[in-house]
């Protein structure tokens, strides 16, 4: 649900509201530093009904774009309990950027959770950012559009970072084309 409002506002600048889906797929391109990369993203279900099929679509991801909710504690404590053991089965050196969305709701402090213990901080954000080895960490509103785009910016970056030493030959034929895999705590 997360990632399918995120990635529509981030392919169509507008906010959508959440539509059912098992897997959807959006394509767009994209300008960072002066590249112009054609990214792939794919939003996938987060029910447990489709756990075996969900890592069909991780094969060729380039990079994991990983959201929780900044006012779900359990969607938070989803990363590590659900998330991160999934993707290091299926895709164990694929790089994955840490994302905590609804960040205008947790800016509302009223949302849902008036005790505030249900809501997560930018500190436990990169805590779990560090907890699980992303390359980054991105609060985002997909509703107000806010650090939308960055979050798509940095995984592009982060992919076509200079490849260590023995992944040189293997990058150099690589297109400008990214697969971004979304998964939703």
């Amino acid at each position: 649900m997360l990632a399918y409002c995120f990635i529509c506002t981030f392919c169509a600048s507008i906010w959508q509201d959440y539509i059912p889906t098992v897997f959807d797929n959006f394509s767009a391109n994209v300008s960072v530093d002066g590249s112009i990369v054609n990214l792939g993203l794919w939003d996938t279900a987060g029910q447990e009904d489709y756990s075996r099929l969900r890592p069909l679509s991780y094969r060729g991801a380039d990079i994991f774009v990983l959201a929780f909710s900044l006012i779900s504690r359990a969607s938070y404590e989803n990363v590590l309990k659900k998330w991160m053991p999934e993707l290091r089965r299926f895709a164990p050196s694929v790089p994955i950027v840490l994302v905590g969305t609804k960040l205008d709701l947790r800016e509302e402090r009223g949302c849902a959770d008036p005790t505030g213990t249900n809501i997560i901080s930018s500190a436990q954000g990169e805590e779990l950012r560090k907890q699980i080895g992303a390359a980054a960490y991105i609060e985002c509103s997909s509703k107000t559009q806010q650090n939308v785009k960055a979050v798509f910016d940095t995984a592009i970056k982060v992919v076509l970072q200079p490849p260590r030493r023995k992944e040189v030959a293997r990058k150099k034929k690589c297109r400008r084309s990214i697969m971004c895999g979304g998964c939703v705590a």
